[in-house]
């Protein structure tokens, strides 16, 4: 007897699953809001070195201060990181001459002047994280998501040895208070730190929400409903950049992003722990009433199962605290599925956050871009619901990574000026990217048994996080090649698209329990959706009817 023969009878998709998925679907909007902060809380507005003594410049206007002061590049703009070591007064009879010798520029001595037309301020103008600090302000997303691949290894953990449900809220109280924290900074080593706490905490909040819903939900609704979450997240993408246009200031900003949290945590109160979970580890009187709990509010009044009946089911499964991270590679089709996912995972999370990182590329308005990305989100993924079922989880995973590298790299071939040609591509690319990263969290969550799960999303998470720390660093290899960053997401989408080629399909599979059920699944057999092998259900639900594992294929 399976869990998914369970659900069949309470009800696999109704009010009960519609409330729980609409409640998590609350913390999955306000995922994107830090995920993608970086963008606006770390934005750099047009700066130059602060010019020292300007009362002796009373007859000048501000541009002809500018000009005596600031060498300009080639493009005819003032340089943003050097000054002349003496005013260039010459130049004011003609600007188009040359300094007087090579030696005259230096570096800002006195700090540097902002332009806060668009920000009023960002942690680079507190802190001056501009020039030859310039990488410690990329370093900011980088300590985030370095929090977040360490969560996704300690809530991993937790979650399939304490229960989803009490992780979940652990987590979000830890990302309000972190997050709060973070917003009062008096230093950008407490922002640092309290960052890469709030990156911890927030790596539990989206590695839980998903299996926990999908926990409930039967075979058939199993993409929809992990579509539907996906959606939540572009509408937090869009809302960030809502919330970013009307909140200008770095600390209130962060406040606003994080205080939603804290409606996520009281509204948990109504989401009850996977019964999947209760069964594996012997905690059956608990899934036994919110069993009883899925039935009545989806109609099954007359649902009964007894609890040896579901003591039975988890006769064969071990206690959570029996596996860990090296489970997951002991035999060898479990082995084959982790390596290959997590190298999929990286290249969706690394060419993914690549693309969302870099909003002033591609000829739009920051703000307009992020709204745009988020927008396009949508029809890709819905397209991606019909593509999952239709084709498959492999064929859809591959292709969409794949034609996300590929979109990546025509935008280093198709020139500057054609913004809108860029623009175009460059939201198809965004496109694509969202269609592999939603296609993978529903992939991986199929691809692990139960005992597992929650250890399997942990791992293929710190994977991602993993990309997603590398991604900002990437872009300070433009001093070495302008295109060198778009070049090193593209090819690693291409190579991480093939590597998905590699995994098995899960399209109407059912989700396997134990680790035997990944080792045997190799034996093709027709999926199956009625009662379990080997007799009808209905008398294993009344309690009275003992059995054994040759009757109903029970997996240790």
């Amino acid at each position: 007897m399976k869990f998914e023969d369970l659900l069949l009878e309470i009800g696999g998709f109704g009010r009960f699953q519609v409330l729980i998925l609409f409640i998590l679907c609350l913390p999955r909007i306000n995922l994107p809001m830090h995920f993608l902060l970086h963008n606006f809380l770390a934005a750099t507005p047009s700066h130059h070195c602060a010019i020292p003594h300007q009362e002796a410049f009373v007859n000048l206007t501000m541009e002809e201060v500018l000009l005596v002061s600031i060498p300009r590049k080639p493009d005819g703009t003032f340089r943003s990181c050097e000054m002349f070591l003496q005013p260039q007064f010459h130049l004011l009879l003609n600007s188009s001459l040359q300094p007087e010798n090579n030696s005259v520029s230096q570096h800002c001595q006195h700090g540097w002047v902002y332009d806060h037309s668009q920000f009023t301020s960002t942690i680079a103008t507190e802190w001056d994280l501009v020039c030859e600090q310039r990488g410690l302000n990329q370093a900011t997303a980088t300590f985030f998501f370095g929090g977040v691949t360490m969560g996704a290894v300690v809530f991993g953990y937790l979650s399939d040895r304490f229960g989803r449900k009490a992780m979940l809220l652990l987590a979000l109280v830890c990302s309000v208070v972190f997050g709060m924290l973070s917003a009062a900074s008096v230093s950008y080593s407490m922002l640092a730190i309290t960052r890469t706490l709030t990156g911890v905490a927030l790596s539990g909040v989206s590695l839980i929400v998903l299996p926990l819903g999908m926990e409930w939900v039967d075979i058939q609704h199993r993409t929809f409903s992990g579509i539907l979450t996906s959606i939540f997240w572009s509408i937090g993408n869009m809302l960030l950049a809502m919330v970013a246009y009307l909140v200008r200031e770095w600390h209130w900003l962060l406040v606003a992003v994080t205080a939603p949290c804290l409606l996520s945590a009281v509204c948990l109160w109504w989401v009850p722990e996977s019964a999947r979970w209760l069964i594996a580890n012997g905690k059956v009187q608990q899934a036994h009433r919110h069993l009883l709990r899925c039935a009545r509010m989806n109609g099954r009044k007359d649902f009964t199962v007894s609890l040896e009946a579901l003591r039975r089911m988890a006769t064969d499964k071990k206690p959570g605290g029996s596996y860990s991270y090296i489970s997951l590679f002991r035999t060898p089709v479990l082995r084959k599925i982790s390596l290959c996912s997590g190298a999929v995972w990286f290249g969706v999370a690394f060419s993914y956050y690549g693309m969302s990182m870099n909003l002033t590329g591609f000829g739009l308005n920051m703000y307009l871009s992020q709204f745009v990305f988020g927008i396009i989100e949508i029809p890709a993924k819905l397209i991606m619901y019909v593509l999952v079922n239709r084709v498959g989880r492999r064929q859809s995973q591959a292709w969409s990574l794949i034609l996300t590298g590929l979109c990546i790299g025509a935008n280093i071939i198709i020139p500057k000026p054609f913004t809108s040609l860029r623009s175009v591509v460059a939201v198809m690319g965004k496109g694509f990217s969202e269609a592999a990263f939603s296609t993978v969290f529903l992939y991986t969550s199929e691809l692990y048994p139960t005992v597992l799960r929650q250890n399997g999303m942990g791992y293929s998470s710190f994977m991602a996080r993993l990309g997603g720390a590398l991604a900002p660093l990437v872009f300070l290899l433009d001093e070495v090649w302008r295109s060198l960053p778009e070049v090193t997401y593209s090819g690693v989408a291409v190579c991480c698209g093939s590597v998905a080629f590699l995994l098995p399909e899960t399209l109407h599979a059912h989700l396997p329990e134990g680790i035997e059920d990944i080792e045997k699944a190799q034996v093709k057999e027709p999926p199956r959706t009625g009662a379990p092998e080997g007799m009808p259900l209905q008398p294993l639900l009344k309690g009275g009817t003992p059995w054994d594992s040759q009757n109903v294929g029970l997996q240790n």
